[in-house]
């Protein structure tokens, strides 16, 4: 069905824009007028110019929070009775712009004949592999208001945690940047103004050559300091972009005290959640556990569940080798056995997905709280350091005059 670029006028008299699958110009124009809107510009897309124009749509970033109310509403306007064409024009007249274009675009991909998962697949991010998934789950199962809302659930708790993390490392992160920025005060303006009238008159502590030699370095050097560092954070994407390599330090994270804790609560929290959420939507286990990795954020964890899933494809059940991984908590294993053996997996995974979520908040209390300490020690031995440096020539000027 051809393709046309619209422009039109809503009630309010905003302007919007967009694309449309219609039969002509007029089937558009009445398109328009059942959302509300007024047609003012209607032209006929040729394979070229539609090419350029969902190039540039695609850069209309549509954000993971604007995704989930979209597809709460959704959900919503179904359980409601809504057809789902209906209920796509229903929740576009108060959409937002980024969410209203996703929504043109549904809209005209139904008109065509397609099903909504593929103009997910079609539109691309943010709409991943657990997104598309779920959308497919919801067209084969007849339960869509169901599955969405199940899915708007998912990525709800998605961006919650995602907050709470931001939220844990938002104060140590204020405190590790007043270090550095208080101890390069110190040490280049403040130690340099005190010593430099006792260096000719005295030899100086081995703390205060040491401050002393690094300011000078700092002074000297600082253009240099920038460039290096900057070499260094190319130096280091292009390392860790390596998977053997991203797979060696997201496995040295988790041996880290306090954060490797807190990084596989979050992980299996994630695992939990969202397995149990695909699997209650009907998808097949070996789907649920591919779509499911991609979302752990650690690739030695979603290289653990490669090997599960090579072990459950071959026919073994699914707790074993999630034992034999090492690096899943017992009472996953536990919940994950008994859910098979009762054939209640995905009841038990969304069950217990709550205790990881209280496990994963535990984690965050105890790292915010383990972190700042640790970072004023650190504070207060470099404030010592060069408290020092400044006092020791005085102390021994002091004995020299006497």
């Amino acid at each position: 069905m051809p393709e046309f670029q619209y422009h039109s006028l809503t009630p309010s008299g905003e302007t919007k824009q967009g694309i449309l699958s219609g039969r002509d110009r007029a089937d558009i124009v009445q398109q328009l007028a059942n959302l509300g809107q007024t047609a003012t510009q209607v032209e006929h897309l040729k394979k070229g110019n539609l090419a350029t124009t969902r190039k540039s749509r695609n850069k209309l970033k549509l954000s993971r929070a604007e995704m989930a109310a979209m597809i709460r509403e959704l959900a919503t306007a179904q359980e409601a009775g809504l057809p789902l064409m209906q209920a796509l024009r229903t929740i576009r007249r108060q959409a937002s712009p980024a969410a209203g274009e996703v929504l043109d675009s549904f809209i005209a991909a139904l008109e065509a004949g397609d099903p909504l998962y593929k103009a997910a697949i079609e539109w691309g991010d943010p709409f991943d592999d657990l997104v598309v998934g779920m959308l497919r789950a919801s067209d084969a199962s007849g339960k869509m208001s169901v599955i969405l809302h199940q899915l708007a659930d998912l990525m709800d708790r998605s961006l919650e945690l995602r907050r709470e993390l931001l939220g844990a490392i938002m104060y140590p992160a204020i405190i590790a940047s007043l270090i550095a920025v208080s101890g390069i005060v110190l040490v280049t303006v403040l130690v340099p103004r005190l010593i430099e009238p006792l260096a000719g008159q005295m030899t100086l502590p081995l703390p205060t050559i040491i401050v002393m030699g690094f300011a000078e370095f700092m002074i000297q050097w600082w253009i240099w300091m920038i460039v290096g560092l900057g070499a260094v954070v190319i130096g280091w994407r292009a390392w860790i972009a390596v998977p053997e390599n991203r797979f060696a330090f997201d496995k040295f994270k988790l041996r880290v005290p306090l954060l490797g804790r807190l990084l596989r609560d979050v992980a299996v929290a994630r695992f939990t959640r969202t397995l149990g959420t695909l699997a209650s939507a009907g998808l097949p286990i070996l789907e649920g556990l591919r779509i499911t990795k991609d979302t752990l954020g650690n690739a030695a964890l979603a290289s653990a569940v490669d090997a599960v899933q090579d072990q459950v494809s071959s026919g073994k059940p699914l707790a074993d080798p999630l034992e034999k991984s090492g690096l899943f908590p017992p009472l996953l294993v536990q919940v994950v056995n008994l859910g098979e053996r009762s054939g209640k997996l995905e009841e038990m995974l969304l069950h217990s997905a709550n205790a990881f979520d209280r496990q994963v908040n535990a984690s965050l209390n105890l790292f915010t709280k383990a972190l700042p300490p640790v970072l004023l020690i650190v504070m207060a031995a470099l404030a010592c350091f060069v408290l020092s440096a400044i006092l020791l020539p005085l102390l021994e000027l002091q004995s020299l005059v006497r």
